[in-house]
C-alpha cells in the first residue's frame, strides 16, 4: 500500500500540501484528481522520495521509498516521460535501467512488446511523439515488475487505441493485486478506469471514496419522463419531495425521486409513460462541483449569445454533498507475472 500521514510540504512561503493523509490499497485502480495547482505532482514526488515532506511521512509497502533495497522492483513510476537521453534508443534506455538495477535483458524485450514499441525500439527517443514517449515511460515504470505503480497522466498524447490499451492494462495490473495510483485530468477516462478516488484541492484532501459514491454525493441525478399527461403527473410529483422541470411538450425532468418511485406513482394514478430514463450525473460534473472552491486559476465568466440569463458554460448547479463517504470541505469553503 501507499500510506500518507499528515503530509505537509512548503517551498519558502508557499505551502503546496497541507496535512494530507490517505491510503492507496492494492487490487483497485485509484484515481488521483485535483485542479491545476492542487498539489498532486508534489504529493507524487514525495511518494517517490524526490521531495522530502516538511512534516509528515509517506511509505510504500511499509517503507519510505529510499529505504527499499531495490526500489524499482517495489515501485514503478512515470512522472515525466521525457526524462530520457534524446540520443539514446528506447531499447538502450530500458537496457541501461535494467543493467543498473539487476533486471535481466529478457525483461527489456518483454516490456517493449507489452507497450507496443517493438517497431521503433531502435529509434532515438528524441524523435518520439508524445504518445510514444508515454509508452516508453510506462515501459520504464513496469520494467522491475513492481507491486506498486504510480503514473502521472498516462493517457496524455495517446490515440484512442492507446487509451483503450492503457485502460485495460491498469485494470489488469490491479486485478493481479497490485497497487495502482493514476493521476489524470480526463474525467471521462477516470470514470471508465478508476474504482476509487482521492481528490485534493489547494493541497488539502477533498474526498477519499469510491467513484460511484463520489458522483452520488456530489451531483444530483435526474430522471427524464415522457407522458401524454405531463400536467397531471407534474402536479402529483410536486406533492412529493421531487423537483420537476418541464421540458419539450410531454417531457419532464425530475430530480429527487427515483425512476422506480416515479413509475409506481404514475401507475397508481393510471398515467401511461412513454419514457422513463434515469440520468446519472457524470464524474466530470461531480468533480467540478466539489473542487469549485479549490480552483487556483479561473477564467472570467462569459455570457453565451442566445443563452438564458446567468448561463455559464460548464457550470453545474451548486449542491452541498451529504454526509456518508469520507468528504472534507474544500479549502476556502470551510505482478502482472513476467509480462508486466
Amino acid at each position: 500500500m501507499i500510506e500518507a500521514h499528515h503530509l505537509t510540504k512548503r517551498y519558502g512561503d508557499k505551502t503546496a500540501v497541507t496535512d494530507l493523509g490517505f491510503t492507496v490499497r492494492p487490487g483497485a485502480v485509484t484515481g488521483f484528481l485535483g485542479p491545476n495547482g492542487a498539489g498532486k505532482s508534489t504529493t507524487m514526488r514525495m511518494i517517490l522520495g524526490l521531495d522530502a515532506p516538511t512534516t509528515g511521512r509517506v511509505t510504500v509497502n511499509g517503507k519510505r521509498y529510499a529505504e527499499h533495497r531495490a526500489p524499482l522492483h517495489e515501485v514503478g513510476a512515470m512522472l515525466e516521460d521525457r526524462s530520457v537521453h534524446t540520443g539514446r534508443s528506447a531499447y538502450h534506455h530500458l537496457l541501461a535501467l535494467a543493467a543498473t538495477t539487476g533486471i535481466p535483458r529478457r525483461r527489456v524485450e518483454e516490456v517493449i512488446d507489452l507497450v507496443g514499441l517493438r517497431q521503433v525500439a531502435r529509434r532515438r527517443a528524441g524523435g518520439f511523439s508524445l504518445g510514444m514517449g508515454r509508452r516508453l515511460g510506462i515501459a520504464s515504470a513496469l520494467l522491475g515488475d513492481p507491486a506498486t505503480v504510480v503514473l502521472d497522466e498516462p493517457v496524455n498524447g495517446l490515440d484512442p487505441e492507446g487509451i483503450l490499451w492503457i485502460r485495460t492494462l491498469l485494470k489488469e495490473l490491479a486485478a493481479e493485486g497490485r497497487t495502482v495510483l493514476v493521476s489524470s485530468h480526463l474525467m471521462s477516462e477516470m470514470a471508465l478506469t478508476a474504482e476509487h478516488l482521492i481528490v485534493i484541492g489547494q493541497g488539502r484532501l477533498i474526498a477519499d471514496t469510491s467513484v460511484a459514491e463520489f458522483v452520488r454525493r456530489a451531483a444530483r441525478d435526474t430522471v427524464l419522463v415522457r407522458t401524454g399527461e405531463a400536467g397531471r403527473l407534474s402536479a402529483l410529483l410536486a406533492a412529493t419531495a421531487a423537483s420537476v422541470v418541464p421540458g419539450e411538450p410531454g417531457a419532464l425532468e425530475v430530480t429527487g425521486l427515483s425512476s422506480e418511485r416515479i413509475g409506481r406513482l404514475a401507475a397508481d394514478h393510471g398515467i401511461a409513460l412513454t419514457e422513463l430514463t434515469p440520468h446519472r450525473a457524470p464524474l466530470e460534473e461531480a468533480f467540478m462541483e466539489l473542487t469549485r472552491d479549490a480552483v487556483e486559476y479561473r477564467a472570467p465568466e462569459r455570457a453565451v449569445p442566445g443563452a438564458a440569463p446567468g448561463f455559464v458554460p460548464g457550470a453545474v448547479p451548486r449542491v452541498v454533498p451529504t454526509t456518508g463517504a469520507r468528504a472534507v470541505p474544500t479549502a476556502g469553503a470551510g505482478r502482472r507475472g513476467g509480462a508486466a
